[in-house]
């Protein structure tokens, strides 16, 4: 999985927020094309077809790549390189098995899809999914739709702010292309007097 493009270029003065212009590779949203989803707030990990899970990983410029490591793409301004990791060395390897065991034992054991999910739960990033006494993985495949999502700054903007999720990804329809916007992507807002 290559890394999703943010909806609108990043504030070179506060690389934490948006400004207006959209990403060159993302107007595709803006003219309409693509489904709207929940973006989940985990760690992101993959089933491989053959049956391997895999932990997404992202290694700064200058750092070793861990052993086994996959390589994906590398970002040409940050030089940090992302990939994929075998999920035994990742340090979610605890909480991912936890995911596992708990579905096994509240699901049956039922076989897995290939595909990618989101770890989440009361040790991951401080679980802003509020997932109780376990650790669950949900599939990307199935992230609830947002057909009210809008699609220009000011509507996305104000439909974020009350968000009760991360934010939103667009799946485009020819299956590979992907844009995101996160809720903490937008300037908090001002107070006024």
């Amino acid at each position: 999985m290559r890394k999703i493009p943010t909806l609108f270029i990043r504030d070179p003065q506060n690389m934490r927020q948006v400004t207006r212009e959209i990403h060159p590779d993302c107007q595709w949203v803006v003219d309409g094309e693509g489904i709207a989803t929940l973006k989940y707030d985990g760690v992101c990990v993959m089933l491989s077809p053959s049956g391997n899970w895999w932990a997404r990983r992202g290694v700064k410029a200058g750092k070793a790549t861990p052993p086994n490591f996959v390589r994906v793409e590398s970002d040409d301004v940050t030089g940090e390189v992302v990939g994929w990791e075998p999920i035994e060395q990742s340090a979610f390897a605890r909480w991912h098995a936890d995911a596992v065991a708990w579905r096994d034992e509240s699901y049956g054991v039922l076989p897995w899809i290939a595909g990618t999910y989101e770890l989440v739960g009361p040790k991951i990033n401080g679980n802003p999914e509020k997932v109780d006494g376990h650790h669950e993985l949900r599939s990307h495949s199935g992230a609830s739709r947002l057909p009210g999502a809008p699609r220009d700054y000011d509507g996305l903007a104000a439909y974020l702010a009350g968000f009760p999720g991360e934010g939103i990804v667009w799946h485009h329809p020819d299956g590979q292309r992907m844009a995101k916007l996160k809720r903490r992507d937008f300037p908090a807002p001002q107070n006024k007097p």
